[in-house]
């Protein structure tokens, strides 16, 4: 197999985001009328698929994509203090050398991710960076990426941390790598049968190298 381009998820998988995401909802939970996390409750959130905490968190369908948008403006306000995982820098860095096309696909907005990756010196390993709209949407923004870069799917690998990272690959046809430090617990990835679950930046450089050398 000859894989040229690694794809990735961005909050949870780069840039550690959850400190941040849960105090944006909790602020917002009177406004949305949602109960506040702690961070038991987030623990136990994290063993659920992404339409399972949905369902939990009693939000009515017409006010999430009004959530969303507001979760995404206020985390704007809070990048500049958030850090990339640690050992992701150098795997990124180690790809890029290798020649890979290495790219974002994220339901964050761009100007957040370029923000972020700026201020952390990790765009100079970025080829590009697609976003989109929609929690569920991700297979699409996955799609016009290999359009844009002339891509089958044997050639891309999809990088994420959350059981709907997992749905988005299978729709593509793509070869999907869980990561275990994002915000689904290993657990609940591996229910969902992505091709290949990591625990660190390390695993995930021997799963593309394997598959290229396939």
């Amino acid at each position: 197999m000859t894989i040229k381009a690694v794809l990735f998820d961005f909050d949870g998988t780069i840039a550690n985001t959850q400190d941040a995401f849960l105090e944006i909802v909790n602020d917002l939970a009177d406004e949305f009328g949602y109960p506040q996390i702690d961070y038991i409750q987030l623990e136990r959130l994290k063993n659920l698929s992404s339409l399972e905490v949905i369902k939990e968190s009693s939000i009515p369908p017409l006010k999430i994509p009004f959530l969303l948008k507001r979760v995404k403006k206020e985390l704007g306000k809070k990048i500049s203090h958030l850090e990339p995982y640690q050992s992701i820098s150098c795997a990124l860095k180690t790809l890029k050398e290798q020649g890979y096309l290495i790219g974002i696909v994220t339901s964050n907005l761009k100007e957040n991710v370029m923000s972020f990756l700026e201020k952390n010196e990790l765009d100079q390993f970025f080829d590009c960076v697609y976003s989109g709209t929609t929690l569920f949407g991700k297979d699409k923004i996955i799609n016009r990426a290999m359009k844009d870069h002339q891509l089958n799917v044997e050639e891309v690998i999809y990088v994420g941390d959350e059981t709907r990272d997992i749905r988005a690959a299978q729709q593509s046809k793509i070869r999907m790598v869980s990561v275990a430090w994002g915000f689904n617990s290993p657990t609940i990835l591996a229910l969902h049968k992505p091709d290949f679950l990591v625990h660190n930046p390390t695993e995930l450089l021997k799963v593309v190298a394997d598959l290229a050398q396939n």
